[in-house]
């Protein structure tokens, strides 16, 4: 699947790309990478051995600013991977309306299978091979699978050793002592949460009769989850990587997330402070979660699981896609002629890049914003991006992921004119 994903990518890009009127320049621009790097890291283990791991950086496009992307710790990191999720980091940038390119890097490895020193060794092992691509005005890493507030703390310490000054903008998702922004935590979560109650309001959905299931239970998952629960909707299913838990009553969030910290499970339970109790559920796969008949069906783990062979097993009428890639390109046309409402990764999960934005505005002023002030900035960034691409695809008679990247290819494509194209110059 991993193997493929990359190809995948690029035929949305060839394919959505003749909707948005732009030369075949623009499309070549955007059918390969700026630069890869991978490097081998090696770490001193605990034990005194020394150990190799895979590291990439990929930027994938810089048209509309520097790079930027995640960094992700996870045993299927490979390069064609690291492509695709630099290229919808470029897509997801021009959707908003950030001044970033797409960027991303990835380390092959089990994070959980080291102890924290040596997860501090690898994190720094990354940024000394790494340090010569990255930088606040050329690409700017952050959070993704697997790694966290910390291990940025730990890369932007490297980074800062090895230039010799002080540069919080070269990394955001940082702690908040070390430069992040407040609101950074929740931002997938929250832009997601975002989209869906202006999907609800168009659509007149009553959040007391909307049943949602969350596929993925970290960080993305859990708080569009949450926020969900506190607007009224019922959240009925829930899994992560070993599985799930369905209830058609619906789960207390925040006591399955505050077992999942203790346990490292999914738990259907409801806790009062320390005490939680067994709640009645039945137990399911990953697999069963997507076939459940709920109105909102959120695929927040990984790429790649709703694929043409499962497709026609879907019965959600609206998907928000938290995860970056979860739905394969062969699989749009099924949920198209079912009438599935699709909002795509591109859109739905922006949040996150959007308050990383503003994470690096802050460090480049020397300035901190209030939390009220990061949600309204991202509220108002967010529901102007629904709206952009609901009204194209309404007018148009496109599918929401087409109209946003017909939205972003022709920015991208202003910008690669403005430069001059086969156009202007031959004529």
């Amino acid at each position: 699947m991993a193997d493929n994903v990359f190809k995948d990518a690029l035929i949305r890009v060839r394919d959505y790309g003749k909707s948005a009127g732009v030369s075949d320049e623009v499309i070549d621009s955007l059918m390969h990478a700026n630069s890869i790097l991978k490097a081998a890291l090696p770490v001193r283990m605990d034990d005194g051995s020394t150990r190799y791991f895979t590291g990439y950086r990929c930027r994938y496009n810089s048209t509309l600013g520097p790079t930027k992307g995640g960094v992700r710790f996870h045993p299927g990191v490979n390069m064609a991977e690291v492509q695709a999720l630099a290229l919808w980091m470029t897509i997801k940038c021009a959707v908003v309306g950030l001044p970033f390119g797409g960027g991303k890097g990835g380390v092959v490895v089990d994070p959980k299978a080291l102890s924290p020193m040596e997860l501090e060794r690898l994190s720094r092992a990354y940024m000394r091979a790494m340090a010569d691509v990255i930088g606040p005005h050329t690409d700017i890493p952050a959070p993704d699978v697997y790694t966290n507030a910390r291990i940025m703390g730990w890369m932007m310490d490297e980074y800062e050793a090895i230039k010799r000054t002080k540069s919080p903008a070269v990394i955001t998702g940082k702690p908040v002592r070390l430069g992040g922004s407040l609101g950074r935590d929740d931002a997938t979560g929250r832009g997601a949460y975002l989209c869906i109650t202006e999907l609800a309001k168009r659509q007149k959905l009553d959040p007391g009769k909307t049943t949602v299931a969350v596929q993925g239970f970290g960080n993305g998952g859990y708080h569009v989850a949450r926020l969900l629960q506190d607007a009224g909707y019922r959240i009925v299913a829930i899994s992560d990587s070993k599985g799930g838990i369905y209830s058609p009553e619906g789960f207390d969030v925040a006591s399955i997330y505050e077992e999942k910290q203790r346990s490292r499970r999914v738990r259907a339970v409801y806790c009062e402070q320390s005490v939680c109790e067994i709640v009645e559920h039945e137990t399911i796969s990953n697999e069963d979660l997507l076939r459940l008949d709920v109105d909102f069906l959120i695929p927040a783990a990984l790429e790649g699981v709703i694929t043409e062979e499962n497709v026609a097993a879907i019965r959600a009428p609206y998907v928000v896609e938290v995860a970056n890639g979860p739905i394969m390109s062969g699989a749009d046309s099924t949920l198209e002629n079912n009438g599935v409402v699709v909002v795509p990764d591109v859109l739905a999960n922006a949040g996150g890049v959007t308050v990383s934005y503003f994470e690096w505005v802050q460090n480049l002023q020397g300035f901190k914003w209030p939390l009220e002030e990061v949600h309204a900035r991202l509220q108002a960034i967010m529901v102007t991006a629904f709206g952009e691409i609901w009204d194209l695809a309404t007018e148009q008679k496109l599918s929401m992921r087409n109209a946003a990247y017909v939205l972003a290819i022709q920015r991208i494509g202003e910008a690669v004119e403005a430069h001059g194209t086969r156009d202007y110059f031959g004529n």
